[in-house]
Order: structure tokens, then C-alpha cells, then sequence
């Protein structure tokens, strides 16, 4: 059965089938699934209003808008459900599958430390490794994430516990959501001088949406100032009621500059997992888990910084994280020492991989290294389609007529570097979310992990882009190239800076507003006419002033009949540059002389109106 002609493009008519397509899929994709001609569906969609060619990556909405005009139902398949059926496809199963009962033994807990900027997370992960994190951080804000593991003491008995630390700052919320979603109890880090915080409120949403076990850490009660019993209030009103007010959380006052509290906080962390889960996995099969960092070493290559979460990791696997692959040839623990195996909620550093892979990009063991790679290079093509889809810009007809009318909108293109994936996404999420409104916009037309190349600056050069370098810098000619062809290279080491300059040069772009301010008037009382100067108005001021080169017009009965220039000004014998109120003058108009007596001249300039 066909549809009716839409604009002439017949499309076979479906009758409400279920149609499963990718995220960032074509229109020759969804041709295949219903045996149409691209052709046909690019027509179909023009006459709809969108702009699409036919192995364009397509938005989700626009997907559904075809389906419904053509009779089928479009589902975009997620991209968790994606991977599923991508390894389901290789034999693989992948989540929590792990065999019978006996199989299973107990595993250390996976703990997020999450809280408001500036509480002190990283600090008291430092002084619960006794080493040094934080003083190497830029403003003292973590800017990317780590995973740590430390030994404590429970009832004579020695208990393991993962951390990972996750930065506060508002920027890196996807962050945050990650951490908690990989993660079995949520540390969270409340100071007790400062009380509860806008990102205290939003870890604590992340870890209630995850349905994670919450530990609050009381910090700083050390300072001056500090009213642990305030902030048991406040988040007694966000359902974390303490136990000693006869709830169910477990609230631990600590300082880490001090040292109090610690030991507390360990244990009470290691009594939570007890009670609340059941924390067992399958150290026997293949290893699985989630990649919770990753950056590029000039020495070493890409490194991924991985979290397992069933089976045991070894030295010579073959593995895929997310697009990238390889075998591993090194692992290292939290404190950089070589190790063989990797069992369960253990985090470690994997050398060997062919790319840097995401934050939060799954990652399975498999049986060689050619298996590795076809899914590798599955999901990166997937990956690809789905970025492409998200970064285009939907071009319907009636804003493609509107840009021709006033003229292309101005658009600021960037190339995002940065030291590891986690931070290049929330940069690119907090860039792109700032708004100056419709007549400028910003894109990411190129992002990576690791230092300023060549090749991003060709790119630069070629797109007329700016390069954003965050904490990393331009290697070998780089900087050279730069300078020659005119690129902008701009670093930043602290994630706001980088946002509040992209939004000022955003600003900055914006065509400046003008408004028409009058400046004065006169009447036209006599006429002269000289060889030299022309038709010359004698006038009289009557508000205001009079100022050669102003703007002026001149109107009769009201009305306006030349829109012109004061071209030359007297006053007597004298050349002037303005006349006031209540003096007479002599003017001559930018080529116009056809006045009489009893016109008025008026006169106004241009004057730029600020910006709300």
C-alpha cells in the first residue's frame, strides 16, 4: 500500500508497525527497514518542512515526525539497549549474569564521594590515603575523577573499601550521575561551616535516583563556625533523618585536616554495606565494568582508569572500553604499583588500549583481539551517528528563508582538548548550554583527549575555530602553526574560566542595538542661495542643538520629506561645529535643496543601546 502523494514522493504506507532505529540513524537506514526509496523519504520530509539529505544523521524528534505522517511507530533505540543488542549479536552478555549461587563470592563496596564544591571530598579521600591529592589541583577544585581503594579494620577483621571521588563543581553533573550509577553507597560530604549547597542537593538526587545507601560525611568540624547539628537539620527536611534523631542514616562528624571522625566514617561505611546489600560477584569469569576516566599519556599512550564489577581482569586480556580496544599489556593500582589481576570493585589503570575511551563507557573481556576490534569499531561508528545527530542543526525551510532575509546568524566554532574524556565532556556540555540568544551560536565542530596537534590547528585554520586547551598545551610545531595562520589557541585550567570567556566572546558577537536619540531642531525663518555653498537655510534654534555632520531630516507640515545631513553649520561670519537653543544659524543639507520658509530641520544620532 502506498502513501498519498506527499509533494509528489509516494512512500510505501505503514500500518503502525514498529520500526527500531539507532540513535543518529538516515534516512537510507530507515529506507532498508521499509523497503522506500531514500529519495522518496528526503522529498517526503522537504514538503514536511526539514531539510535532511539521505545519509544525514537524523534528529530523534524528526525521526518520529516521518514515522507518524508515514503510519509507523519509531522507536530510537537507547543507547544502553544499543550495546546490549550490539554484544548480544557477538555472544556476549553482558550486566549481571554471573552464574549460580556458589559462584559468587564477596566483594569490597564501591563508594561515591560526592558534595558541593569546596566541602572537602578530595581532602578527606587524601587523608584517608594519607597522601596528597588535592595540592596539585587547580583553584583546589577536582577537576576530573579518580578511584581509590583503602583497608580498614571491622571487628577484628580487615575490610577493603573503593572510593571515587567525583568533582563538585555544577559543570560536571554527568559526572556525578556516573559515579553514582556505577556505585553501591554514596558518601556525601557536607561542611559543617557552610551547611547544605545547591550540588550537596543535586548528589543527593543523583544518589536517590540510583537508589544508593547515603553516608553523610560532616566535614570541617574542625573550623570556627562549625554546626554539625545545623546541618542535620537542613537535610533532615531532604529525607536523610540521622539515627539519633530516629532515622535510618547514618551521620559521622570528621575533620580531615585533624584526622577525627575517619576510622568512624570507614566503619560506618562498612556496617551500611552489610546491612543495606548483598555485595557479591563472579571473581571466575570474564572481566566486565565501567571506565570511569581516561586521559593520554605522552610515555604510555591512552590509559583508562576502569572499575570492575564482575570477574576478574588479567594482563594479556583482550578487551573493549566503549570504541576503544586492545590487549592489556600493564596494570596499575590506586598507588601506581604493577599488578596482574584485577578482581571485583578493584580500580586500576589499563595500558594497552588502542584510543581513549569515554567516561563511563562499559568495558568486557573477550576472546581475541579480532572480536575486540569489530565491536569496537561498531560502537564507534554508533557513537558517530549518534553525535552527528545530536550536533546537527535542524534547518527547517522558514529558518532558511529567514537567514537569507537578514543574513547568516553569527556562529562561534570550537575544538575542545582537554587532559582526560571526563573533563572535555562537561566542558562541552557547559559550552554548549550558554545562551545569548538566537542571533549567535556556538558548535564543537572537533573534541579529543590529550595535547594541541597539528592537525587540530589545520582544522582551526581551515573552519575558522577557536582551540580550547584545558589543562594541556600545544605539542611540537603546534604552537608555530598557530601563530602563522592566525589561530587562536586558548588555555584555561579552571572549568569556569573557560565558560565565562567562551560566554563574553559569545556577547561580543552580538550586533550592537541601536536606538535614534534627537538632538534639537530649528525652524527655517529665510532663504539664501550662494554660488559657492548653494541653497543656505537661515534658521532659528528651537530646542536642543544643531551639529554639523548630524543625521537630520527635513520636514514640512509634519511630514517628512528628506531624510539628510547638516553639511556645512554658521553662526554670523564663523564656521561652527553646533548651534544651541535660542540662537540663529546658517545651514546647508547633504544634497538636498529644495526648502522653504517655515520647514523644519530635525536632527538625531545613532547611539548604541546596552544589553539587558
Amino acid at each position: 500500500m502506498e502513501a498519498p502523494s506527499l509533494g509528489g514522493a509516494r512512500v510505501p504506507k505503514g500500518d503502525g508497525q514498529i520500526i527500531r532505529l539507532a540513535r543518529g540513524a538516515s534516512l537510507t537506514d530507515l529506507a532498508e527497514k521499509i523497503n522506500a526509496d531514500p529519495a522518496a523519504l528526503v522529498q517526503a520530509l522537504f514538503f514536511l518542512g526539514e531539510m535532511v539529505t539521505a545519509t544525514q544523521s537524523v534528529a530523534d524528534d524528526t525521526l518520529q515526525v516521518l514515522g507518524t505522517e508515514l503510519n509507523y511507530d519509531i522507536q530510537v533505540v537507547s543507547p544502553e539497549d544499543e550495546d546490549r543488542e550490539l554484544l548480544e549479536s557477538f555472544d556476549i552478555e553482558f550486566g549481571e549474569n554471573e552464574g549460580g549461587d556458589d559462584d559468587l563470592a564477596p566483594r569490597p563496596p564501591v563508594v561515591t564521594v560526592m558534595g558541593h564544591v569546596d566541602h572537602g571530598k578530595t581532602k578527606l579521600l587524601d587523608a584517608l590515603r594519607k597522601t596528597n591529592v588535592v595540592a596539585g589541583e587547580a583553584g583546589g577544585i577536582t577537576q576530573s575523577i579518580g578511584a581509590y581503594q583503602v583497608a580498614t579494620e571491622v571487628d577484628d577483621q580487615e575490610r577493603k573499601i573503593t572510593f571515587i571521588d567525583t568533582p563538585g563543581h555544577e559543570a560536571f553533573t554527568a559526572m556525578r550521575a556516573r559515579g553514582a550509577k556505577s556505585t553501591d553507597i554514596a558518601v556525601l560530604v557536607v561542611a559543617a561551616d557552610d551547611g547544605v549547597m545547591p550540588q550537596t542537593i543535586e548528589a543527593l538526587n543523583h544518589a536517590t535516583a540510583a537508589d544508593l545507601p547515603v553516608v553523610v560525611a560532616v566535614n570541617k568540624i574542625d573550623k570556627e563556625g562549625a554546626d554539625p547539628t545545623k546541618v542535620r537539620g537542613q537535610l533532615t527536611e531532604y529525607g536523610l533523618v540521622p539515627e539519633e534523631y530516629g532515622g535510618d542514616t547514618i551521620f559521622v562528624d570528621v575533620s580531615a585536616i585533624t584526622g577525627q571522625g575517619l576510622d568512624d566514617l570507614l566503619e560506618a561505611i562498612v556496617l551500611t554495606a552489610d546491612a543495606a546489600l548483598d555485595l557479591r560477584a563472579n571473581p571466575e569469569m570474564d572481566a566486565q565494568g565501567v571506565a570511569i576516566e581516561a586521559h593520554l599519556d605522552k610515555g604510555r599512550g591512552p590509559v583508562a582508569t576502569v572499575l570492575v564489577q564482575r570477574g576478574t581482569l588479567h594482563v594479556g586480556d583482550s578487551i573493549v572500553a566503549g570504541p576503544a580496544h586492545g590487549r592489556v599489556r600493564a596494570l596499575l593500582n590506586d598507588t601506581g604499583e604493577t599488578v596482574d589481576e584485577a578482581p571485583p570493585s578493584m580500580p586500576v589503570q589499563v595500558l594497552g588500549l588502542t584510543a581513549v575511551p569515554g567516561a563511563g563507557d562499559s568495558f568486557i573481556v573477550v576472546d581475541d583481539d579480532r572480536t575486540a576490534r569489530q565491536i569496537a569499531d561498531r560502537r564507534e561508528a554508533r557513537a558517530r551517528m549518534a553525535a552527528q545527530a545530536a550536533g546537527a542543526r535542524r534547518k527547517t525551510l522558514d529558518q532558511l528563508f529567514e537567514q537569507l532575509e537578514k543574513g547568516e546568524t553569527q556562529e562561534l566554532l570550537l575544538i575542545l582538548k582537554g587532559d582526560s574524556s571526563g573533563s572535555v565532556e562537561a566542558l562541552e556540555d557547559a559550552l554548549t548550554k550558554i545562551d545569548v540568544g538566537d542571533e549567535v551560536s556556538l558548535r564543537v565542530i572537533d573534541r579529543g583527549v590529550g595535547a594541541i596537534t597539528e592537525t587540530n590547528v589545520s582544522l582551526a585554520a581551515a573552519s575558522n575555530a577557536v582551540i580550547i586547551g584545558y589543562n594541556v598545551r600545544a605539542q611540537g610545531k603546534a604552537t608555530e602553526m598557530a601563530d602563522r595562520q592566525g589561530v587562536d589557541i586558548r588555555y584555561y585550567s579552571v572549568i569556569y574560566a573557560a565558560i565565562d570567556e567562551i560566554e563574553a566572546a559569545l556577547k561580543g558577537m552580538l550586533k550592537p542595538i541601536y536606538e535614534e536619540a534627537q538632538l534639537g531642531t530649528a525652524e527655517i525663518r529665510d532663504i539664501f542661495r550662494s554660488s559657492r555653498a548653494g541653497v543656505i537655510a537661515g534658521c532659528m534654534v528651537t530646542g536642543g542643538i544643531m551639529r554639523r555632520n548630524a543625521k537630520a531630516r527635513l520636514l514640512r507640515d509634519g511630514v517628512v520629506i528628506a531624510d539628510t545631513s547638516i553639511n556645512s553649520l554658521r553662526r554670523e561670519k564663523d564656521d561652527v561645529t553646533e548651534v544651541r537653543e535660542g540662537f540663529e544659524c546658517g545651514l546647508t543639507l547633504g544634497n538636498y535643496s529644495d526648502i522653504k520658509v517655515g520647514d523644519v530641520v530635525e536632527t538625531y544620532e545613532m547611539r548604541e543601546k546596552p544589553r539587558d
